[in-house]
């Protein structure tokens, strides 16, 4: 391996870990709030459905946790291993993991708050709006973008090859 490659394979570690610091706090603040919701004045009012899907948000926010902090807890095991490039990509695939089992646990909780306030359709609305939105932000423009980056001419390639090799 290059001193170039290993650069390379130690910036997107860092990379990953830094946007996993990142989205944790917000997971971390949606568990807290679903493990107090029972116990609130207002949660014996809730129907059979509503406590379905806040389960379901329990669930989906435990499974995100897990997904989320099982990068830095496979790269301290793994840290002596010299596998950087497959820590990176069995990491890469648990965060979007993770952040799918959060868009759908947030979308829960979206759905459960709207109902409790409203009713059963403006919660519907509000999650479909949601699914929609998520989708498109964390998914869609994403991946249209590399598609639209793969099919650029040359020209798209060199500045980017020109940016990337102009970083600290």
């Amino acid at each position: 391996m290059t001193k170039d490659e290993k650069q390379r394979i130690d910036r997107e570690l860092i990379e990953l870990l830094n946007e996993l610091r990142v989205v944790l706090p917000g997971v971390q603040v949606l568990f807290a709030f679903l493990l107090i919701m029972p116990f609130s004045k207002g949660f014996p009012e809730v129907t059979h459905a509503q406590r379905l899907v806040y389960i379901a948000a329990v669930l989906l926010t435990t499974i995100s946790t897990v997904l989320l902090l099982a990068p830095s807890s496979y790269h301290r095991l793994r840290f002596r291993d010299e596998d950087k490039e497959e820590l990176i990509r069995v990491s890469n695939r648990l965060a979007i993991a993770g952040t799918a089992a959060l868009a759908l646990a947030i979308l829960c909780v979206v759905y459960l708050v709207t109902t409790y306030v409203f009713d059963v359709w403006a919660g519907l609305a509000a999650a479909a709006f949601g699914f929609v939105a998520f989708g498109f932000v964390w998914y869609v423009l994403p991946m249209s973008n590399r598609r639209r980056r793969r099919a650029a001419p040359d020209g798209w390639s060199r500045r980017r090859e020109d940016i990337s090799s102009s970083r600290p």
